[in-house]
């Protein structure tokens, strides 16, 4: 049974807005739970009228069809919240925290970890599914365990340990199991000089709006790196710079990532990474896998 906290979500929903590519169409039903009480309560609702569920967080790494989603949306960007222990290392956050917000904290209360984070524009919970990373770290490294919750069952929340996840690069086994990310807990490194870890943060920060085109909707990275090839720099290498279907172009300033330069369809965005996948195979001979997630493709 469905208990309070609980508000009946709003129909017809446009999901631009929620997405960092400003792409989408409307949600069918779709509702931003203020607390994880209030997220259970949405998906019991879901799971009763027999209605196809998901979550979203921050919206990057993500293209949403311009047909929209069927089924309840649920965006988690209010489920914010974290605790840190400064003297054991521990950190536990809520799956809406941003994590440039999480590496920050933990900079600030000298916890080594987390600097690498600050540039990613996601949450907690989409960085624990994508095992998301940069600059020579990514979440697995410093991940313990998380809270999930399985939409079939609602009502029983539990716990999975960090080697439970099956952890590869920019891949966890969350991406392939109808599971969401309630909260996750971290064991950073105590006992640093809170000063350095922020000057290295803010560093790591420069370093990526210096070279990436912040100032355009992006998902951030479209494709995951070839290993030890670089995704962007074949792409660059054929000349794919500045590439275009409608307004959705290879960043000249970056060419792993797509930009909307004004009014891009979701369409437009997936026919341009299809375009690119073509020319590196039939130029490099290399095939590039997108990092990016499609909904309702």
């Amino acid at each position: 049974m469905v208990t309070a906290p609980f508000s009946q979500p709003r129909q017809t929903v446009s999901l631009r807005e929620f997405t960092t590519w400003k792409v989408g169409g409307p949600a069918a039903w779709f509702a931003e739970p203020a607390d994880q009480e209030a997220l259970i309560a949405h998906a019991a609702w879901a799971a009763a009228a027999g209605l196809p569920f998901r979550c979203i967080g921050a919206g990057s790494n993500l293209l949403i069809a311009d047909g929209g989603l069927d089924g309840l949306t649920l965006c988690n960007r209010r489920l914010q919240g974290s605790r840190l222990d400064p003297g054991e290392g521990w950190v536990e956050a809520e799956a809406g925290e941003p994590i440039p917000t999480l590496a920050r904290k933990a900079a600030r209360s000298g916890l080594r970890g987390l600097e690498w984070a600050v540039g990613i524009p996601g949450t907690v919970g989409g960085a624990v599914v994508m095992n998301a990373g940069a600059q020579g770290g990514c979440t697995a490294e410093w991940l313990a365990s998380v809270w999930v919750l399985d939409p079939r069952r609602p009502e029983a929340p539990f716990r999975l340990e960090a080697a439970d996840l099956a952890f590869a690069y920019r891949h966890s086994r969350l991406q392939d199991e109808p599971l969401l990310v309630l909260s996750a807990r971290f064991r950073l490194e105590p006992g640093h000089d809170p000063a350095t870890l922020t000057a290295r943060t803010s560093a790591n920060l420069q370093s990526r709006t210096s070279t990436q085109p912040y100032q355009q909707p992006s998902c951030g990275s479209v494709f995951r790196n070839p290993e030890p090839l670089k995704a962007g720099q074949l792409i660059e290498s054929l000349g794919l710079k500045g590439l275009s279907v409608g307004d959705a172009q290879v960043s000249p300033i970056h060419a792993n990532f797509i930009v909307n330069t004004g009014s891009a369809t979701a369409a437009d965005i997936d026919a341009l990474i299809r375009l690119v996948q073509q020319r590196v195979l039939e130029g490099c001979g290399v095939p590039l896998h997108p990092e990016v997630k499609r909904l309702g493709f």
